[in-house]
């Protein structure tokens, strides 16, 4: 497999952050899971009921859906010609997140509650937005599948991620054993997944007194974090169509 300058400028990155995805949760990972049961446990029932039927929604839009339009992809780019438009993107949305976490904080927990569906509609819409400039066909429901794995990736406990992670590795041998009709697929146990392991640090912006604060600050770190998790993530899934490729050149040639 040939690698160019650029390729091997991120292959580091990447496995750096391959290993951070799969490394045993650490003390302060273990602390911080039980600071955000804590928060978890401050939010009423009620609250529960609609941010879960707000996750339950947003799964089965991303699946089967198609309001979420995107940016067309770049003919012919290079990977690091994607990438570029890629940063481009992200900076975007981080900037356009924390202004909507800030307004939405400081408005009060109606609000807050009120506007949480948009919040995680944002950061849907980045992933997809992604996925488009590095050219994956966005119309597929398992390339919808995989932006859900990073989402949830980015959402989870260390032990949570270590899970998502191991199923996203060869995702493109993988994905050819999911069922080829999006109603055969199990979305609603994805679902309680997910919901497991919710961004609680984010439900603190529902909290009077610092829900603004908490949503300048945490939509602006936690939009850059999917950020780099996507790009990571599509960077994983480069190098293996690319292992692939070579295997399979080499397969035709031994024959």
């Amino acid at each position: 497999m040939h690698i160019n300058s650029y390729e091997e400028q991120i292959k580091p990155e990447l496995t750096k952050w391959q290993l951070k995805m799969q490394k045993r949760p650490n003390f302060i990972d273990r602390t911080s899971k039980r600071f955000q049961d804590k928060i978890n446990d401050i939010i009423p029932d009620k609250i529960h009921d609609v941010i879960t039927g707000t996750i339950k929604q947003m799964v089965r839009g991303v699946l089967t859906g198609a309001e979420y339009t995107t940016t067309q992809s770049i003919p012919g780019a290079s990977l690091e010609e994607m990438e570029t438009a890629v940063r481009k993107k992200i900076e975007f949305y981080k900037k356009a997140g924390a202004a909507e976490g800030g307004i939405t904080g400081a408005g009060g927990f109606w609000l807050a509650l009120a506007e949480f569906p948009i919040l995680i509609g944002i950061k849907i819409k980045l992933l997809f937005e992604i996925a488009a400039l590095y050219g994956r066909p966005i119309n597929d429901y398992r390339e919808r599948l995989f932006i859900l794995h990073i989402f949830q990736l980015t959402f989870s406990s260390q032990k949570g991620r270590q899970e998502v992670f191991s199923r996203m590795i060869q995702w493109d041998l993988r994905s050819k054993d999911l069922p080829a009709d999006i109603h055969e697929f199990n979305w609603k146990t994805f679902q309680q997944e997910y919901r497991d392991y919710i961004d609680l640090a984010k439900m603190a912006q529902l909290i009077p007194g610092i829900g603004a604060a908490v949503g300048v600050i945490v939509n602006y770190r936690l939009l850059d974090q999917l950020g780099k998790n996507a790009m990571n993530a599509y960077r994983m899934r480069w190098f293996e169509e690319r292992m692939l490729g070579l295997t399979g050149a080499l397969t035709t040639t031994a024959r």
